[in-house]
């Protein structure tokens, strides 16, 4: 089946025991996120909210969170979708097996936009956002959020449906210097499409007329986050992931979704901005307040018995972990067609996604030399920062496959798989003062900071340890000396103050290890606050030293120096310690934790999970 809608796909998911209902009457304000962290967490089924406090629309949550459920959602169309992406990605495979795509052209033509005549539908009634769930989801958040917008422009130069963009930008629906029923926040990052669609329209002296969709068929929602293929537009790939034309209608020169739940549009004027957040983000920390687009509402939409789905981001894996594999899935194959050579990129969730890829290219320049070493590889590295989000990584681990295959997923084999090949004095390479993801507060300001690339490939250069090694116990001003994989040691310090401190301290551990003798088994030492944390998960591991470090501020080296402006070590150490710039972790208010076991007790809805 193909759902014409949100409400659809509930009662679906409800039948086949993906979905529960929760009737007790539930505050937006903390306790309908905290109820969906904890049901999340236990690996539980979406959860459909039909009493929300203080407003009479229901809202859902957790639809996409496994990625199971979310492959049942869209079991009827995943293979079409799955083949036009891969054609659009390499049409030859038409010509190579025409029978295997016999159906792909007429599901796309199906997949195109298909505009309703005759204005409003008559399923939609102008209401405000105060009526609107208004969904707080961390104590320090500045307000209520859409956490699953459908934020849609057009380009000013070309207006029209397929010249649109469609992306998921968080909305802020209240709090800070924002007049409730007047004014929105659109928080958009950098090579986001609505930026270039705004730039020109500040160029023209005009307002950007902007159309947040929130619901509708959930492949609408899933193609608001799509990297997609040069020339599809999100909105036929949402017809596409539907089964259905996307439909729509103008009305006051808005685009208004015909399937969606609730549709606010503006106008976004040059030059206006507002303070934005707090929000707790995807990283595992809150992004910061700062100003962002403020949007002037014209007018807002709701259909009858419209649902209001959200989601809840904090540190990984959360439901949008679901939304990155099914990416993956669909798009796979898209980064060898455009990055020839690369076979595959992991951008790793638990470490927050963008500090840090993980790839694997090709070394096929000098076939004929018997010691390898990168080169290639170092092509693809700087095309795979130079391309779209990808390029707002920290750190990339690079290597090439020879003569066995390796597991990108593997995380803990592949580190060690590079850590047993690098060159340290060779195959460390940075990138200073360049930008980095707008919600990562390592760098040295907003959308600032540093990379690093750790290429590595031939023959192994060392063993790694696996008990922590006799240098690195009993070092002064350092102790708790803990194994995290194979090579890598975390190392507990005193609390980080400064970075003129910083360099004096950890001059004084590299000059500790150096003077008890050489350290080969161990090419990385991590520096943190606390290394029994590190070590305790290999999650915790990636979470910490990825998140809180800046590869040009926070990367040392024992023996290190400079040589014609190339920077060389003995071993690597990577200061992950909380700074003071840094913000603040995402932590579960303990109070809004004990008010909602009430629902989990015997007899309420979610006794059992």
């Amino acid at each position: 089946m193909t759902y014409r809608n949100l409400e659809e796909c509930i009662i679906d998911l409800e039948k086949h025991g993906h979905l529960l209902r929760i009737q007790e009457e539930v505050d937006p304000d903390l306790e309908m996120a905290a109820i969906h962290l904890k049901v999340y967490e236990a690996g539980g089924p979406a959860l459909l909210f039909e009493n929300v406090k203080g407003s009479k629309f229901r809202a859902v949550s957790n639809l996409f969170g496994t990625i199971e459920r979310s492959k049942f959602i869209f079991r009827h169309t995943w293979n079409t979708a799955q083949n036009v992406i891969a054609l659009r990605n390499d049409p030859i495979k038409a010509l190579k097996n025409p029978f295997k795509y016999i159906g792909t052209g007429l599901a796309a033509r199906r997949a195109l936009p298909l505009r309703k005549l005759g204005g409003l539908s008559a399923a939609f009634q102008e209401i405000q956002i105060s009526d609107l769930p208004l969904i707080k989801h961390w104590k320090e958040d500045g307000g209520a959020f859409v956490t699953l917008p459908q934020v849609y422009s057009e380009d000013p130069d070309k207006p029209g449906i397929m010249n649109s963009n469609l992306g998921m930008y968080r909305v802020q629906l209240n709090g800070n210097e924002y007049e409730l029923n007047k004014e929105v926040g659109i928080h958009y990052q950098i090579h986001r499409g609505i930026g270039v669609h705004q730039d020109k329209a500040n160029k023209q002296g005009l307002p950007l007329k902007v159309s947040c969709f929130i619901g509708g068929p959930p492949a609408h929602t899933l193609s608001a986050v799509m990297p997609l293929p040069e020339g599809m537009s999100e909105l036929t790939f949402a017809g596409l992931l539907s089964g259905r034309h996307f439909r729509y209608s103008y009305v006051d020169g808005y685009c208004i979704s015909s399937d969606a739940d609730f549709v606010i549009t503006g106008e976004i004027y040059p030059g206006e901005t507002k303070p934005e957040g707090p929000f707790g983000d995807h990283l595992g920390y809150y992004s910061l307040t700062h100003p962002f687009p403020v949007m002037r509402v014209h007018k807002v939409y709701a259909r009858q018995n419209a649902i209001f789905p959200f989601t809840v981001v904090g540190r990984p894996p959360q439901e949008d972990t679901s939304f990155g594999e099914l990416i993956h899935e669909l798009t796979g194959g898209a980064i060898k067609q455009e990055i020839p050579g690369v076979k595959e990129v992991h951008a790793v969730d638990a470490a927050g996604v963008h500090p840090l890829l993980l790839a694997i290219g090709s070394e096929r320049y000098t076939p004929y030399q018997q010691l390898k070493q990168p080169a290639e590889i170092l092509t693809m590295a700087n095309r795979i920062l130079g391309t779209g989000q990808l390029s707002l990584a920290k750190f990339l681990f690079i290597t090439a496959e020879e003569d066995q295959n390796i597991d990108i997923h593997d995380i803990a084999g592949f580190l060690t798989y590079i850590l047993k090949r690098i060159n340290l004095r060779r195959d460390i390479h940075f990138y200073t003062n360049t930008t980095i993801d707008t919600l990562d507060y390592s760098g040295t300001g907003i959308n600032s900071g540093s990379k690093v690339v750790f290429a590595a490939v031939g023959e192994p250069k060392r063993e790694l340890c696996r008990e922590v090694p006799d240098i690195l116990q009993e070092l002064q001003g350092f102790k708790e000396a803990r194994m995290v994989i194979p090579g890598i040691v975390a190392l507990q310090g005193t609390k980080f103050t400064n970075y003129t401190e910083a360099e004096t301290e950890l001059k004084g551990l590299s000059d500790a290890i150096l003077a008890k003798g050489e350290l080969s088994t161990c090419p990385m030492i991590i520096l943190c606050d606390d290394s029994d944390f590190m070590c305790a998960t290999l999650n915790n591991f990636l979470w910490a030293t990825f998140t809180r470090s800046n590869p040009s501020h926070d990367i040392y080296g024992v023996n290190s120096y400079n040589e014609n402006k190339h920077w060389a070590c003995d071993n690597i150490i990577i200061d992950a310690r909380v700074k003071p710039h840094q913000a603040p972790p995402l932590l579960l208010d303990p109070t809004v934790a004990k008010n909602i076991e009430r629902l989990f007790a015997k007899g309420a809805s979610l006794n059992g999970i």
